[in-house]
């Protein structure tokens, strides 16, 4: 009989894959989540009964002497009751990214790392191995456009094979723990924590995968070329992408000669197609394969996603929430209109306080000077935080650089402000992360503007 499993912190990204994975083999699981405490997410909660998984308060009553392990996250704090309850009833605890470490064991897994575009890659693999008629998995963070239309949460799914697509994250170092048969690092910039100490975790993760694909174009990745294929637009790359061309809502390129085109923005999605294909073709799949799947690719929850128009302005939805990923946001969107009004919603008091500096930087050198900024106050999820940082603290000095930044603590008056400010022509830029409710706001930008 499969192991009973209890998920804390179930209504997470990563959490609430695993536990879908886990259900998916038929196997007894049950979770909590202080956000399904408070009425949110709402769609998770329907989701999670419908794979017959139980839901119960975080209170400890989830747990009992037929629980077999109790899977929690790093951001799951000791005192919560249903830790107290695991540990007073001795159920054995494993970190989520354990147990990941261990359906990584168990299968031919191709592992993508890097702080940037992760979701994304992991997304286009996934759709190419199928396409390829390869049954994989996939256990990842961004809810996937494929699988929410096969009525699922979308960031789970299990497949006949042995192959496992997984999104590896470094924000915890627990990428170390993970043995793939195949690793594929996109790059490594500032996020969670400084350079030299993401090196290291991804050096640890390189020496135990097997396969190794690294992104042949970044210029602080040399020492991972060794023994590696490599993908990008540099002369000497194993998958060498030429003839890029861009425009709003289309990417064109060959790599190796392969035509490829993807309803994508931006130049950074070019990178994550050579990505994944170059781990594709590794995995036996062809560069033809994966230009032919990758043309219909139905995209990521949140990813540059267009959530409508309304007097001729566009409202896109984004989950840029690192420096890096804001400038790509910002370069995609500056593509598409000529003028961009962004609106930002930092999560989190200590990810914003350690990048403020790259913060700044970001919005102050992609924005122009007719582009607008607004920022409401920084999303906390709860736990224990040092609130000694406001997201004003980013909006005065990128003002004070030139650039036209606001900040409203409420989004009730963002959302104002926007629709008061927006013309015909305009694009609409929300970028955010870890709020669940974001979605549901891009929607509400886009009915302010009537």
């Amino acid at each position: 009989m499969a192991e009973s499993l209890h998920f804390v912190g179930i209504g997470g990204t990563g959490m609430s894959a695993l536990a879908q994975f886990h259900s998916f083999g038929q196997a007894a699981t049950t979770g909590s989540d202080r956000l399904l405490d408070r009425g949110q997410i709402a769609e998770w909660r329907s989701g999670f009964e419908a794979l017959g998984i139980r839901l119960f308060p975080q209170d400890g009553s989830g747990i009992t002497q037929a629980t077999g392990r109790v899977v929690v996250s790093t951001a799951v704090e000791d005192t919560n009751p249903d830790i107290a309850k695991a540990k007073a009833l001795g159920r054995p605890l494993v970190h989520r990214a354990d147990f990941l470490a261990e359906q990584v064991a168990a299968h031919r897994a191709l592992a993508v790392s890097g702080t940037s575009g992760k979701s994304t890659v992991t997304a286009m693999v996934y759709e190419v191995l199928e396409a390829a008629k390869r049954s994989p998995s996939v256990i990842t963070g961004g809810g996937l456009r494929l699988l929410e239309a096969r009525g699922l949460l979308g960031n789970a799914a299990r497949g006949s094979s042995d192959l496992l697509v997984i999104e590896a994250d470094e924000s915890d170092g627990s990428l170390v723990r993970y043995a793939p048969w195949l690793g594929l690092l996109l790059n490594v910039g500032k996020d969670h924590k400084d350079l030299a100490d993401l090196m290291e975790i991804f050096k640890a993760f390189r020496s135990h995968c097997g396969r190794f694909v690294v992104n042949g174009d970044a210029a602080n990745l040399g020492e991972f070329l060794p023994g590696a294929k490599t993908f990008g637009f540099s002369s000497g790359c194993a998958v060498r992408g030429q003839e890029l061309d861009l425009a709003p809502g289309r990417i064109r390129f060959r790599a190796n000669g392969v035509f490829f085109e993807l309803p994508l923005d931006g130049e950074h999605n070019a990178m994550n197609a050579l990505a994944a294909s170059a781990a594709c073709l590794e995995a036996g799949v062809p560069l033809e394969a994966s230009a032919e799947a990758l043309r219909s690719y139905k995209g990521v929850m949140r990813r540059f996603e267009r959530v409508g128009t309304a007097r001729g302005v566009t409202v896109v939805d984004d989950y840029a929430h690192n420096p890096d990923k804001v400038r790509a946001a910002l370069a995609a969107a500056k593509l598409c209109a000529p003028r961009v009004l962004a609106v930002f919603q930092p999560h989190g008091y200590g990810p914003t306080r350690f990048l403020k500096d790259d913060f700044i930087a970001a919005f102050s050198e992609s924005l122009r000077p007719e582009d607008r900024l607004w920022m409401p106050e920084i999303y906390y999820a709860g736990g224990t935080a040092v609130k000694n940082i406001s997201a004003a603290d980013l909006v005065s000095p990128i003002a004070e650089r030139g650039r036209r930044a606001s900040f409203l603590p409420d989004r009730k008056d963002v959302a104002a402000a926007v629709a008061a400010e927006a013309r015909e022509g305009d694009l609409v830029l929300l970028m955010g992360a870890r709020d669940p409710s974001l979605s549901a706001y891009a929607r509400s930008l886009l009915a302010a503007l009537g």
